[in-house]
C-alpha cells in the first residue's frame, strides 16, 4: 500500500450534524423533513394543523421528538399540495395520538 491511500481528517469530530434537540431548518437534514426546510413544510393533521414543522417544533419540541421517532415506521408522511406547498399529513391506516 502506499502512503498517498492514507487520508487523514483534519476534524476528528463525527462528519454528521448532530440532531439532538429542535431543528433549525436547515440545509443539514431534519429528522422529520429530511432534505425539505422546516420552514416550508405545513402541518396537515392535529392541533397544530396549519403551522410549519418549525413553529410546531418551537411550541412543543415534545411532539417534535415524538414525530422524529415515528418517522421510520411511516406515520406520517410529506407530499406536495395543488398550491405547490408541502404538506405533513397523517398515514390513515396508522395510529398515533396528535
Amino acid at each position: 500500500m502506499s502512503a498517498s491511500t492514507s487520508v487523514s481528517n483534519p476534524n476528528p469530530t463525527n462528519s454528521k450534524t448532530s440532531q439532538s434537540g429542535n431543528s433549525s431548518g436547515s440545509a443539514a437534514g431534519s429528522p422529520i423533513t429530511g432534505i425539505i426546510d422546516e420552514k416550508n413544510v405545513v402541518m396537515d393533521f392535529g392541533k397544530y394543523e396549519g403551522k410549519t414543522v418549525f413553529e410546531m417544533s418551537e411550541l412543543d419540541p415534545e411532539f417534535y421528538q415524538k414525530l422524529a421517532a415515528e418517522k421510520e415506521n411511516g406515520v406520517f408522511a410529506i407530499r406536495r399540495h395543488r398550491d405547490k406547498t408541502f404538506r405533513l399529513y397523517m398515514n390513515p391506516l396508522t395510529q398515533m395520538e396528535v
